[in-house]
């Protein structure tokens, strides 16, 4: 009788990890961060696996969230929907407040406002070729992505702008104490509450409580059906494109911050940032066929890959770590894509 009863409880267990991306993600972070930290308490790693570096870590948390989430809102509206170019944007978006606030001597409210309202004209483009001419969101993306990078480029001779604004920005990225609490808990980057949690609010409001998040997803599960309900697809899907090239140009001022300069390939240097954050919102159970997708899965597993990184960090040195990490941001990919594919089959009734 036990034995039955010890038998439904797992399976009941092995369900929810299966059907709840949030169960699914909580476990994997707890797993993550508990191995990493015996490894780094029993020497196997180094020992600065601790909560002042999980905290110091998630000054990496900032930007790419901020663009897992827009690549949420994109993907969502369905029709093969993705985004390529939102590190391209915020590279060209950086320049322009560069230029804006580090040059031209704007304000700094007024030059972010600007910065932001660039980078949704930019997704605007997107969402026009995307919705309104029927092109494919790949082709389109891709396009503008070589296009935005290119004008980053050139627009100031390939040179950052590192004026002495600029520079004061990074005031922004540093690390603070909580109110009240803070005394208890270790250091915690700015960007978090300046930034990220902000981003993390308002989008969370339109796709749960807005008519137009309702549509959003209405559109991504059922594009036809959406449009029989009175729905403008074509508007609805061409602004979840520009919603998205909004949230670049803020993670442009975010990486300007950051890096105290900015430079024409803040948001494409390396592996750029745009799979990253695809990876960080289909790990986190947003559907790539549309219409499903949350954003507490996309923060859960932007959490884990940053801090799953910076854990690989402390284990590896130099360029390996480097590759690893890579090769990390691959397998959870390929892993996610499967663990929907298998959650579809299974729980749906399809073979």
């Amino acid at each position: 009788m036990t034995s039955r009863k010890d038998t439904r409880e797992r399976l009941h267990l092995g369900r929810l990890l299966l059907t709840n991306r949030t169960v699914l993600l909580s476990f994997l972070l707890v797993l993550v961060v508990g191995t990493f930290a015996t490894l780094s308490a029993t020497g196997v790693i180094s020992s600065g696996y601790s909560f002042d570096y999980l905290a110091a870590a998630l000054i990496n948390l900032v930007p790419l969230t901020m663009l897992a989430l827009a690549q949420l809102l994109v993907i969502v509206s369905g029709k093969g929907g993705i985004d390529l170019s939102v590190g391209a944007i915020v590279s060209l978006a950086g320049m322009l407040f560069g230029f804006m606030h580090g040059m031209w001597g704007w304000p700094l409210l007024p030059a972010i406002i600007a910065t932001v309202a660039f980078g949704a004209l930019c997704g605007l483009l997107n969402g026009v070729l995307v919705a309104y001419l029927g092109y494919p969101p790949l082709i389109v993306t891709l396009a503008t992505y070589y296009a935005m990078w290119s004008i980053a480029l050139v627009i100031n001779n390939q040179k950052p702008i590192n004026s002495a604004p600029i520079q004061e920005l990074y005031a922004l990225s540093k690390a603070v104490e909580l109110p009240l609490i803070g005394q208890y808990l270790p250091l915690i980057p700015m960007g978090v509450f300046i930034f990220l949690l902000p981003t993390v609010l308002v989008v969370w409001f339109v796709m749960s409580r807005t008519t137009y998040g309702r549509e959003l997803y209405a559109i991504g599960t059922n594009d036809v059906a959406a449009s029989w309900a009175g729905i403008d697809t074509q508007r609805v899907r061409a602004l979840a494109y520009a919603g998205a090239g909004a949230i670049s140009g803020l993670v442009a001022v975010v990486t300007v911050s950051q890096f105290a300069s900015a430079r024409p390939d803040q948001g494409v240097s390396g592996n750029g940032m745009a799979l990253p954050a695809i990876t960080m919102a289909v790990l986190g159970g947003v559907a790539i066929t549309g219409g499903i997708g949350t954003v507490l899965g996309v923060v859960l597993a932007a959490l884990l890959i940053v801090w799953l990184n910076a854990g690989i960090l402390l284990a590896f040195q130099g360029n390996e770590a480097s590759q690893l990490q890579l090769f990390a941001l691959g397998a959870v990919l390929i892993g996610a894509a499967l663990l929907n594919g298998i959650t579809n089959r299974r729980f749906s009734g399809t073979k």
